[in-house]
């Protein structure tokens, strides 16, 4: 009897601590730790998000861009610092995508991670050189076909996100495609421009001002709903491609062993930023849509986004790195 007191006690003193630490949260300034570079929509939409969040718990919060290795390397920091939510993570779509681009990760993103919100989505958007050769979808599909393996498209690189998604239209159409990967989205938006690559998956931001110069065509939307930000431009299921739905999507992951109390004021404390107009307007400019999850639903997103990366790397015969 007397074990199961002292037990109860301990138990009882570490709850009590928890909550404590939960109420006081946060008391020192937060990190937010984005693995990939400046200027890429993690870092833009975590720098929106980081800043009301300074302002909302008077502490402040830094966004910290530590790229490398697909991402690897920033979500390592995260995962080896102190699990007191002080060290987040503010990472995109790439997240569930490297389980199926790397044959071993150094980590495991579904145990070592806590999947605490999601900040929002957005299409990727198809372009194409202004006046090239592909001023349609139906004459990028039938040239494509016309020439199996011979038709060249563009990607950020080997396994990005903009890599899977043109495999996942390629699939769709049933088409064989020449992948060309570069360094970044300038690059291989500057090809596509030069008409050197048929096409381009830009996440929406990285092309806006392209667009307005009138450099580049919209082919159609990623998303099974037209994109706000360009409701003129079709999306690709309604051209035919009927359940195409792939999107670039932003969230925040704390190291695993984080009190969910903690955890738990965070994404309530996110759901708040997301619900200020100012933040909605710039999200909106940038093409992002806020899409409210509860962190049990966030996960099971996420869950849901790995296993659709995992089956298009399979079907494209896409050899892990």
């Amino acid at each position: 009897m007397r074990t199961f007191f002292r037990f109860f006690l301990i138990g009882a003193i570490a709850l009590g601590v928890t909550l404590s630490n939960a109420q006081d949260y946060p008391n020192k300034p937060i990190k937010f730790i984005v693995p990939l570079t400046a200027g890429s929509g993690a870092d833009i939409a975590g720098r929106i998000v980081a800043r009301h969040l300074s302002e909302m718990w008077k502490q402040p919060v830094v966004v910290e861009n530590r790229p490398g290795a697909g991402g690897q390397i920033g979500t390592q920091a995260v995962i080896k610092s102190d699990p007191d939510g002080y060290t987040l993570l503010v990472q995109s779509a790439s997240h569930a995508a490297n389980p199926a681009i790397y044959k071993k990760l150094p980590y495991d993103p579904l145990k070592e991670l806590i999947d605490v919100s999601i900040l929002g989505i957005t299409p990727y958007l198809m372009v194409t050189a202004k006046g090239g050769d592909f001023a349609t979808l139906k004459a990028l599909i039938d040239a494509a076909k016309a020439k199996p393996g011979n038709i060249p498209f563009a990607s950020a690189g080997i396994g990005s996100s903009t890599h899977l998604v043109a495999e996942y239209f390629a699939q769709s159409a049933g088409l064989k495609m020449l992948h060309i990967p570069y360094k970044g989205s300038p690059e291989a938006i500057q090809d596509t421009i030069s008409g050197r690559t048929s096409f381009y998956m830009a996440p929406i931001n990285t092309v806006v001002g392209q667009m307005k110069e009138g450099k580049l065509t919209a082919l159609g939307i990623s998303t099974s709903k037209r994109a706000e930000v360009m409701p003129d431009v079709p999306s690709l299921s309604e051209q035919g491609l009927s359940n195409f739905n792939l999107s670039l999507w932003f969230g925040v992951w704390a190291p695993a062993g984080t009190p969910m109390a903690i955890v738990d004021k965070i994404h309530s404390q996110i759901s708040a930023v997301m619900q200020i107009p100012e933040v909605k307007d710039q999200f909106g400019k940038l093409g992002i849509t806020p899409s409210p999850m509860k962190p049990g639903e966030f996960s099971k997103f996420v869950r849901d986004e790995i296993n659709t990366y995992q089956k298009i790397v399979k079907e494209a015969d896409i050899q892990p790195l």
